[in-house]
Order: structure tokens, then sequence, then C-alpha cells
């Protein structure tokens, strides 16, 4: 069936509907339902097979760009100016005490050094799909996601950092040249990358802005901003610019919001078009899981999925107890940040071909965690912002009404 890519999407569709009804009884995420669709129809019944259509990949790119503009369009000048520097502290704790709690265990199992690097680096990346799902969903609204949505999206360019700078050093000690390394090749490259991915999403950002003044309907301003979204995620193409695209997307949103007079409306448009979009994103998602990873990886594995959650949890409260935030953020923040996927992936990907001798097991290790973390991750975050009384027990059962 995967010559057939848009019969592929029809069913995948048709079974992502069809499990958030059924979901709907147990009150689980409607992101849940999708993952669990995908799931049966990939590895379990072998209906889809996701790796061998290629033409699927569009999909994931195009959600992902989506998800990246929605999470750029929160970051207004006035509410940036309220919460002033607490996301970042608290997103360089929660990354960096991600790559040395994994990093400590992982090297106290005696691991190799390349091993333990690569995928202490690839520990500090966050998935943010999941988690702005489950806050459409359940319309939660706090302080505790008024912090998360800053950290989630900046979350990628510190995981790119860390990445950048320890997969060096990996790569280093791997051919012997560990005394050769050079503040370029650690930090220079990947700053340059960051700040170019920004500045790309700005232009684009700042002409979407403009052009918007000389269309007024509402279908020419969706034309408009997928025309912005397309441009930005295909720019940062690896055999393009070879950018990040989710932070381009990111500051196309966030340029446009704060420029756009109009951008409310341009967000509700954008809102009705993306959510089968975001559907077929995650029953794909579900359906590229590799089941037989799990019997592969034994302890680093278990190690590395618990390692990770634990520094999650521990920096993001650290760093909101040293900017003194409010009580529900320093509780229950680090339970929202559990979800890895795409880049944490595409990082597994690089580590193959620069660390052939230990790229299989880094690329298990990382597979084996997002099928762990992709279906309980959802469901941990819900169960926080339900604690931290962001979603009222109205909205709690919005997926029986919803779905």
């Amino acid at each position: 069936m995967s010559q057939y890519p848009l019969l592929c999407l029809a069913i995948a569709m048709a079974a992502g509907l069809f499990m958030s009804r059924l979901i709907r009884y147990v009150r689980l995420p409607n992101v849940t339902a999708y993952l669990i669709a995908g799931v049966l129809l990939g590895p379990v019944f072998g209906v889809l097979d996701v790796n061998a259509t290629s033409s699927l990949s569009i999909i994931s790119d195009v959600a992902l760009g989506f998800i990246a503009y929605s999470i750029g369009a929160e970051f207004k000048l006035s509410y940036l100016k309220n919460i002033g520097i607490k996301p970042i502290v608290i997103t360089c704790f929660e990354s960096v005490f991600a790559s040395l709690v994994v990093f400590l265990a992982l090297y106290a199992i005696r691991q190799p050094l390349p091993v333990s690097l690569t995928l202490a680096a690839i520990a500090a990346a966050t998935a943010p799909a999941a988690t702005l799902m489950v806050i459409r969903q359940y319309k939660a609204k706090g302080p505790v996601c008024s912090m998360l949505l800053p950290v989630v999206a900046m979350d990628d360019a510190t995981g790119l950092i860390l990445y950048a700078v320890l997969s060096n050093l990996a790569i280093s000690l791997d051919r012997g040249e560990g005394t050769q390394l050079s503040a370029v090749s650690l930090l220079l490259m990947p700053l340059v990358q960051i700040i170019l991915s920004l500045l790309l999403g700005v232009v684009i950002g700042f002409v979407l802005s403009l052009v918007l003044r000389f269309f007024h309907s509402r279908g020419n301003k969706l034309a408009l901003t997928l025309c912005a979204v397309f441009l930005g995620v295909g720019l940062s193409a690896p055999n393009v610019l070879n950018l990040s695209s989710l932070l381009v997307c990111m500051m196309i949103g966030a340029t446009m919001v704060n420029l756009c007079h109009d951008s409310t409306a341009m967000l509700e448009q954008c809102d009705r078009f993306t959510p089968p979009l975001f559907m077929l994103f995650f029953v794909l998602s579900g359906a590229g899981l590799d089941f037989s990873v799990l019997t592969t990886v034994g302890l680093v594995g278990v190690i590395y999925v618990i390692a990770r959650v634990a520094g999650k949890v521990l920096g993001a409260t650290l760093g909101a107890v040293v900017e003194k935030c409010d009580r529900n953020i320093i509780r229950y923040l680090g339970l929202t940040l559990i979800p890895q996927a795409g880049v944490a992936i595409g990082m597994a990907r690089l580590a193959m071909q620069d660390l052939p001798e230990y790229g299989a097991i880094i690329n298990a290790v990382v597979l084996a965690g997002t099928l762990v973390y992709e279906l309980t991750g959802p469901v941990i975050t819900k169960t926080a912002l339900l604690k931290a009384g962001e979603i009222t027990p109205e909205n709690a059962g919005a997926g029986k009404k919803t779905a």
C-alpha cells in the first residue's frame, strides 16, 4: 500500500478519528489516541509502512513547521516584557541538567565516552508538538502553560548548541583528536546556524506582515500564511540552506504576531486549518515507531529514559526556584517537558553517520526512548496541568465533547 500515498493518508485520518472517539471514554489526550492509531496501523498490523513511503515525510515537515509557527505566535513583546528572562534561565537549567544527568548515569555504567556524550547531547531536545496539542485540546491556561510555551520553543536552540558541542567532542575523542578541539568547531558553527535561522525567520515574517496589508479575505490570508511556512521549511532543508526549520518558523510566527495588526484573525484561521495536519503527523509518527528496538537497547535504554526525565524535572525545578517562580511552575513544569521525537531522531541519524562504531546503539536507544516518551508524555503533561489547576474539570472532559 506504500505506493498509494493518498490512500495511506485517508486510512491514517480515519484511524485517528476512530481512535479519538474510543479513547474519550478513558479521558486520555487526543494526541495519545493518534499515536496509538498509528502504532496499530504500522508496527502491529503492518497496514502502513511509513519508512517505505518517502512522500509522506512532507506531512511531518509541514506539521512541525506549523507547530513552531504557533509557538512563535505566543511571543508577543508585551508578554515577553512581563516574564523577563525567566524562560531563558529555566531552559538553560533543564537542558543542561538533562544532558548532565544522562552523561553521568551512562558513564557510571561504563559506556564508551562517545556514546555517553552523544546520548547526553540528544537528551536536551524536547518535542513541542505533543505538549502544544494537549494545551490546545484542554484549553489549559495559567502560570505553568505561560512558562511552558517559551521554554519548549527555546529548548530547540539550546538543544542544537549542546548537540553541536558534545557530538563534536564525541567525534574527536572517537578519532583520537581530543587535543585538537577548537572554539570554532565547538561553538561558532552551531551559533551561526541558530542566528541565521532566526534571521531568516524574521525576514520572512516581516515580508509576510507587509504583504498581508494588501489582502483582506480570510482565504488569501490563510494562503499567505501557508506560503510563509512552506518557504521557511523549504529554505531550511539540508540541501538548501541547512538551517533549523523549527527556529525559522518560530521566528516567522513571532515576527508576524508583533507586526501584524490583524494577527488574532490570522491565528484563528491557522487554527482551523492545522488540526487535521497535526492528526496526520501523530498517526504517521506512531506508524513509524519500531518496537523491535526495545529488545536491543537493554540497560542503556532504560538508564537513558529514566535519567533524561530526572534531569529535565530537576533542571526545570531548580531553574524555577532560582527565578522565584510561581509554586505550581516549580512543582509541575518539569513533568511537561518529557516528550521527545523529531529533533532527537534527526540527531541520532546524524550520529550514525559521524560515529559508525556506536551509531547503531545510539539510534536504537533514541528510538526506544521516543516510543516511551511519546506514548506517556502527553498523559503525564495532562496530569501535571490538572494538578496545577490549569485544566478545569469541565475541560478535562473536552476529549469527550470534541472527539
